[in-house]
């Protein structure tokens, strides 16, 4: 992490420097162009080139007497230049010392020369500018780079703790965070794949012990199958504890299933498929279907301006979602069942009540957890606790909510789709 912020560092600092010292010297060799100061000096040696020498010194002793300008002619084998340089008749030759500089023209045979000029001593002050001005840059550059390297620290830590099995880690950032989106979507990758294991953790412990029972009975069965299986036994004992075989092994069947369903309904992770599910005939035909499994009648109730009613949804889903509250409702109904549809400006009911025992306040949070059973249920040893987690599973993939009412007198549970 510290080589990133190094490197991130170092690439903006030399970019900044880079790109401002290379537009500044394009600016001073093409744009800064003496050629506005250098205009009048030229002017002067071309009205000098048309006045014959004896004169031209005159001249320039007029316009010295009047401007103050320092000017004056020398013969060309009077000047010494150094190197290449060279004097021609349109273009001005500068030459400077440290606090001085003259310029050169070539006038015919003669130098016309201006000067020596000081030199500005706030010219000297340009570099050191210059040089504020890139410290500054590169301090800017900090300012954002280290907050930045800092959160992405902190991002690095939280994946090497969670790669660590450390489930319960959460990144804590400040909202203005350059990276909070990234802290935000990996706070919500941890928390769900935290709840898969400790699903996943609960899912085995549960599945252990319910079928630790069923299990045992069969084993208990085939160890008492010899003495069903002589010639002499009575034929009704031995269908009856075959049955009871039977029964057990249906019961692990029945949880498997069970199982399975919950857990691809946790795996789904793509949009659902919506298609229209008219909750009117799914719910009589659910009635044909489940009443032979009690004695209690199922009553089905709907506005009547309404012969039928839609909701977008999973049809087998939703059917699975109404199916297991009947079957619910038939295993605690004393007598009578009922299905009730409804609907308001924003949602579409079906509620699913039966006149059994009541569930206690304190289990009602919890009625939805796999495997969760409230106070009724261990009385009865109905059911495995995962047709209710079912239905809260398929009712949030279709963004709808399944809620519960219980007193005295009824139990009442009511699935809720929008209508949008």
């Amino acid at each position: 992490m510290k080589r990133l912020f190094i490197s991130l560092y170092l690439l903006l600092s030399l970019s900044f420097l880079g790109i401002g010292w290379t537009l500044d010297s394009l600016w001073q060799n093409h744009f800064e162009d003496n050629g506005d100061i250098d205009a009048p000096l030229i002017a002067l040696a071309l009205i000098l080139s048309k006045h014959p020498e004896v004169e031209r010194q005159l001249l320039l002793d007029e316009i010295s007497e009047q401007h103050a300008f320092p000017l004056q002619l020398l013969a060309r084998d009077q000047i010494a230049l150094n190197g290449n340089m060279q004097l021609s008749h349109n273009e001005v030759l500068t030459t400077q010392t440290d606090k001085t500089q003259l310029q050169f023209i070539a006038v015919d045979n003669q130098v016309l020369i201006a000067g020596p000029f000081d030199i500005d001593p706030r010219d000297k002050l340009r570099g050191i500018f210059t040089i504020i001005f890139y410290v500054s840059l590169a301090l800017v550059a900090l300012v954002w780079v280290w907050p930045l390297s800092r959160d992405l620290k902190v991002l690095r830590s939280a994946t090497k703790k969670f790669g660590e099995a450390h489930w319960d880690t959460r990144i804590e950032l400040n909202g203005r965070s350059q990276v909070a989106p990234l802290a935000l979507t990996f706070n919500d990758m941890a928390q769900h794949i935290s709840g898969l294991i400790d699903n996943q953790k609960h899912l085995t412990n549960a599945v252990s012990h319910e079928i630790r029972t069923p299990l045992a009975r069969l084993k208990f069965a085939l160890a008492l199958l010899p003495k069903y299986c002589l010639p002499d036994s009575d034929i009704q004992q031995r269908t009856h504890f075959l049955h009871e075989m039977q029964t057990d092994i249906k019961e692990m069947e029945d949880l498997l299933q069970e199982l399975l369903t919950y857990a691809s309904l946790e795996t789904m992770q793509i949009e659902p498929v919506l298609e229209n599910c008219e909750l009117v005939s799914i719910s009589k035909q659910l009635i044909i279907r489940l009443k032979d499994l009690s004695e209690h009648h199922i009553e089905l109730t709907w506005p009547e301006l309404h012969d039928e009613i839609y909701i977008k949804g999973e049809g087998s889903l939703v059917e699975r979602a109404i199916q297991n509250l009947i079957i619910n409702a038939q295993r605690y109904a004393k007598s009578k069942i009922n299905i009730d549809l409804s609907s308001d400006q924003s949602h579409i009911y079906l509620s699913v009540s039966n006149d059994g025992p009541s569930i206690a306040l304190e289990d009602q949070p919890h009625i939805f957890e796999a495997f969760y059973r409230s106070q009724s249920q261990f009385h009865g040893n109905k059911g495995h606790g995962l047709g209710l987690a079912i239905i809260k599973r398929i009712m949030l993939r279709h963004r709808g909510n399944v809620s519960i009412f219980s007193n005295e007198e009824k139990t009442a549970f009511t699935l809720s789709w929008p209508k949008s």
